[in-house]
């Protein structure tokens, strides 16, 4: 995740919140997702409505005929010969499933699915939201050509769901979405994996085995630690001309090396060197030396990070509103509107969509709750996840894909695009009246973590750095094994430094599970303040990260002037460990999820946390200024 935070792997009544408040809690790498794609879907539903429009003019034959030019792609006597239609299909939708296998691996490895628990709920109401719509479409469609259009109704389109939840959902939304796109993680994966096996050609074995041969490359590339991104992307592109070739639909290819690309934190080592060129540059601003520092610069942001940061503007507003245009122009003249309106194909897809993905989600997050297999992520309420489950009725990019794959029928794939835009007004207004029933009667109001501070500043329990009775409180959660937390403190020193007398400096407890010395390093702090020597050690333990194990510890306690005897008797204190777990409660209760987190008075701050964002922050509330 390229944020400057430490995340866990494992792991009353509010003011109202502004836009920017709500938006700086979510991690900035998902913030900069969620906001990407919400805003593309004005663009989708906009170009969408050009190609209805299109396709119902007097110019209608010249959508038909841009759809159908031929563009050939040669070298060294082979190539790739497709009208335009296949290659967005076949070759830009590639791009834009390769940026959602970007996006999984990194939630599975540094994002919000890093903690396995998470998923439980989620996966039980995937699983749901696919197997219910389709049994629905087969009811209606349970025989013949028809029937192979069940795929239609199992995926959702991520734009469009998170443009419209902005629209008719709660005013604040931040865990809703989350929580709705672990939904869309495993929809795409599930979608992805049904359009290359079932929706297939016959296959070519040796193209298939280049293909399998890329896919293991990937996978070296990943072991040996390749940090550039070129020998990815040109395997990637090799990937997708054999499985092109081996007809396996292309798809399938875009996800698997999406998945395949390592996503992984700021190693501090390497942001340390990055930092030390740049300022080399700033000394010797020379080509090979801008050359060195750019290098360092991309070494520490992972290359799945930076590929995404390329590539996903292009996908959401390019090459899906350019899918929209090739495949959202139906040409309802001619009785055609009439005659998907009396099909069962039709209906199929709405009731599968609407309907499946309603009852399927929710039926299977509700349910998973009821049994206690998981929870609801915090903040997030029954209504709330029906409202999100209405809105996942909006099929349109994967279901759209998947018709064309489906039915060779021209007049099917009519019938059931028109089941798919049908669908995706049914599923807003549905799901806008659940989440106004939800609010209106069970003040089901908004989707998102505490933003207060749970347990008020009591100089009895905490340790405050200042006059107990400073007009200004700064309190951090902090993990002394946490990088980011070092340096963040070390703001924290320049805004004491700032404000004297007018501020006190409140440290609280927050270990996380990535950190393995982190609860015992707390431990220690706690054991040091027991002999009045908390602020020495926790500054020591800062100096010292990669340094944290008992022998170490006791070292500190000694160079500290310690008695070591009961500094060794402390760290095994069980009232020790409570103070650690009573921060550790306060955070949860705070809905604060990583460190370095930090509460101006009693509202987290929101934002960058360098020593200057904290002063501006404190300044706002200064009673003295």
């Amino acid at each position: 995740m390229a944020s400057d935070t430490c995340s866990p792997s494992t792991s009353g009544e509010r003011e109202p919140e502004t836009a920017e408040a709500r938006d700086a809690r979510v991690a900035p790498s998902l913030r900069h997702f969620i906001h990407t794609e919400a805003a593309s879907a004005g663009l989708l539903v906009a170009v969408a409505l050009v190609a209805l429009a299109w396709a119902n003019s007097p110019w209608s034959d010249g959508y038909e005929r841009l759809w159908h030019q031929t563009l050939e792609l040669t070298f060294a006597g082979g190539g790739l010969s497709m009208d335009l239609h296949h290659w967005v299909n076949d070759g830009l939708m590639v791009v834009f499933f390769f940026v959602i296998g970007l996006e999984v691996r990194r939630e599975f490895s540094v994002g919000e699915l890093t903690e396995r628990s998470r998923l439980v709920v989620p996966v039980i109401a995937g699983i749901g939201g696919m197997v219910v719509p389709a049994l629905l479409y087969l009811a209606l469609n349970p025989s013949g050509d028809s029937a192979a259009g069940w795929g239609v109704v199992i995926g959702t389109d991520t734009a469009f769901l998170l443009g419209t939840l902005a629209l008719v959902g709660p005013s604040v939304s931040t865990q809703l979405r989350i929580f709705l796109l672990t939904l869309t993680v495993i929809d795409d994966i599930v979608a992805v994996t049904v359009i290359g096996v079932v929706y297939s050609d016959s296959i070519d074995l040796t193209a298939l085995a280049v293909a399998g041969a890329c896919l293991v490359a990937l996978v070296v590339l990943d072991r040996v630690g390749e940090w550039r991104a070129s020998p990815y992307v040109a395997t990637v592109v090799v990937l997708w001309i054999a499985t092109l070739q081996s007809g396996v639909h292309a798809s399938i290819a875009g996800m698997l090396s999406g998945l395949l690309v390592p996503a992984a934190d700021p190693d501090r080592r390497l942001v340390q060197q990055a930092a030390e060129r740049v300022r080399r540059f700033q000394q010797s601003p020379l080509p090979e030396v801008q050359r060195a520092a750019r290098h360092s610069l991309n070494r520490a942001v992972s290359v799945n990070e930076r590929l995404q940061e390329a590539l996903h503007g292009w996908t959401s507003f390019v090459i899906v509103p350019v899918f929209a245009l090739a495949n959202a122009g139906i040409d309802l003249r001619d009785g055609v509107l009439g005659d998907a309106l009396s099909s069962p194909v039709t209906w199929g897809v709405v009731l599968g969509l609407v309907v499946g993905k309603l009852v399927g989600i929710g039926a299977g997050a509700l349910g998973a709750v009821r049994l206690r297999l998981g929870s609801l992520p915090e903040g997030v309420a029954a209504g709330h996840t029906l409202g999100g489950a209405a809105l996942s009725g909006i099929g349109f990019t994967v279901s759209l894909l998947i018709i064309g794959l489906a039915f060779t029928d021209q007049r099917l794939q009519d019938q059931a695009k028109v089941g798919v835009l049908l669908a995706a007004v049914l599923a807003v207004v549905v799901g806008w009246l659940a989440f106004a029933v939800a609010a209106r009667f069970f003040d089901q109001r908004d989707a998102a973590l505490p933003t207060r501070l749970s347990d008020p500043v009591d100089p009895e329990r905490d340790h405050v750095n200042g006059p107990s009775d400073a007009p200004l409180t700064l309190v951090e959660y902090l993990d002394f094994e946490c990088p980011f937390c070092a340096r963040a403190t070390g703001a924290a020193r320049e805004v004491r430094d700032h404000f004297g007398d007018r501020l006190r400096y409140v440290p609280r407890h927050l270990p996380l599970d990535v950190h393995p010395h982190a609860v015992l390093a707390g431990v220690a702090a706690e054991a040091a303040g027991e002999q009045g020597r908390y602020w020495d050690m926790h500054e020591l333990l800062f100096e010292s990260q990669a340094h944290l194990e008992r022998d170490d510890l006791l070292g500190y306690a000694e160079r500290l002037g310690l008695d070591v005897d009961r500094f060794a008797a402390d760290l095994d204190d069980p009232a020790l460990v409570a103070r650690l777990e009573r921060d550790m409660a306060s955070a949860e209760a705070s809905g604060v999820r990583g460190t370095p987190t930090f509460f101006v008075g009693e509202r987290r701050h929101e934002g960058p946390f360098d020593a200057q964002s904290l002063i501006a922050a404190l300044e706002a509330l200064d009673p003295g200024r």
